[in-house]
């Protein structure tokens, strides 16, 4: 037992791996349960989709990959807005249309004869081929989003309660989303190096939605998330290590084992708990609260 527990631990790429998804599930963990309670799941994964062209080109250029993802995330964003203003359809369908076209244009891309070795990655990510330099730049924006996140909690809380209220200090409640989305796009272009484009949005959607239904406060959401979030990823690294399949689809595997067992748990708990009060009384009270 020792020995599977260490044997991952004495290999360098491992302990990289280790890391890159314990910086990932701190910050995918928090950022999460802010897309949770502004329903804005879609868009979080939308925005994935929508930077694989940014990415495949940085592949074939020979630039960085968070260069070609912030410049997929940014054109990708334009184009939703001006289709959004020019058809009287919804923003879903726009939004859809764009990530769709734009994700198949990178598919194209990729396909090209000139596509470098490796670009599956970009789809399914590789945190074991994460670098020392991979790592820290992770880590700085990780730092970043998170302080982002201290700083405007109690903004991002009153708008997420009541989206048509001005937050404290009279802040736009456009703006509050317009810097959740921001902080999204962010986390989305970190995850991308190491869990790829199709599963980044897993570790933002599942750790959240696994603590939401455990908790109705805001703060122990985000706290069981994140530790959610860290256990899958850590779990998720020994299966690819000794089951000997793809890291990054092991993660997100884990992460959905989480959610079912933290699903099945809340619904026993709650079925329990309906038995033991009088009829007729609420068994939790509806909404996060801070």
């Amino acid at each position: 037992m020792i020995e599977w527990l260490t044997d991952p631990l004495a290999h360098g790429i491992t302990l990289r791996a280790l890391t890159e998804i314990a910086i990932l599930g701190a910050v995918g963990g928090a950022v999460g349960c802010w897309v949770v309670l502004y329903e804005i799941s879609y868009s979080a994964e939308s925005l994935a989709h929508g930077m694989f062209p940014g990415l495949v080109g940085a592949a074939l250029l020979g630039l960085p990959l968070l260069m070609g993802g912030a410049i997929g995330i940014v054109l990708a964003g334009l184009v939703i807005a001006v289709i959004g203003r020019l058809t009287p359809d919804s923003d879903d369908t726009a939004i859809a249309v764009v990530v769709t076209t734009l994700f198949g244009l990178g598919v194209l891309l990729a396909l090209s004869p000139d596509s470098p070795p490796g670009i599956q990655a970009l789809l399914f990510g590789d945190p074991l081929g994460v670098k020392d330099s991979d790592l820290v730049v992770t880590g700085l924006i990780a730092a970043a989003v998170l302080a982002v996140l201290w700083l405007f909690h109690d903004r991002l809380l009153a708008i997420g309660f009541d989206p048509s209220a001005a937050g404290p200090g009279g802040i736009s409640p456009a703006l509050v989303r317009a810097l959740l989305l921001t902080l999204v796009a962010v986390t989305v272009l970190v995850g991308v190096q190491g869990l790829g484009n199709l599963l980044v949005a897993a570790i933002l959607v599942g750790p959240a939605a696994a603590a939401r239904v455990l908790t109705d406060r805001m703060s122990t959401m985000i706290s069981l998330s994140v530790g959610i979030a860290l256990v899958s990823g850590i779990a998720g690294l020994y299966l690819s290590f000794h089951a000997r399949v793809a890291a990054g689809a092991a993660v997100v595997s884990c992460l959905l084992v989480a959610y079912l067992a933290a699903a099945t748990f809340a619904a026993l708990r709650d079925r329990i708990r309906r038995r033991s009060l009088p009829p007729g009384l609420p068994t939790r009270p509806e909404g996060a609260r801070s």
